[in-house]
């Protein structure tokens, strides 16, 4: 009996050696899935995925400094090395910065070319 009982256990061991292939390509996909949501939710770009239009100033008051801004279905994204870039491909230059003040006042400051 003894006999039988083994042959039935090695019978069962004979599957698909790749199913354990596709359960891994499975969880890749869930951590994938997880590691993008979790680095969109760290970053607080969860505007992204909204409906609304939003700005986004990257590096406020540096040289690499860039404005991201939504409006409906287009993003627009400007440089502060001056250049601009859009869905129709027109270009622009920095003339100044703006400054705003605590209360509410928005003080223009051009640059010195």
């Amino acid at each position: 009996m003894r006999r039988t009982r083994r042959s039935s256990l090695l019978q069962q061991d004979d599957g698909d050696p790749l199913s354990v292939v596709v359960n891994l390509f499975d969880v890749a996909m869930v951590f994938a899935v997880a590691l993008m949501v979790a680095m969109v939710m760290h970053m607080n770009m969860t505007e992204v995925f909204t409906q609304e239009d939003y700005t986004i100033v990257k590096n406020p008051g540096k040289d690499n400094m860039e404005i991201i801004q939504k409006k409906g279905q287009t993003i627009e994204t400007y440089k502060a090395g001056g250049q601009t870039t859009d869905g129709d491909g027109t270009r622009g230059r920095r003339l100044g910065t703006a400054y705003e003040l605590d209360d509410g006042q928005i003080i223009y400051v051009p640059d010195d070319d």
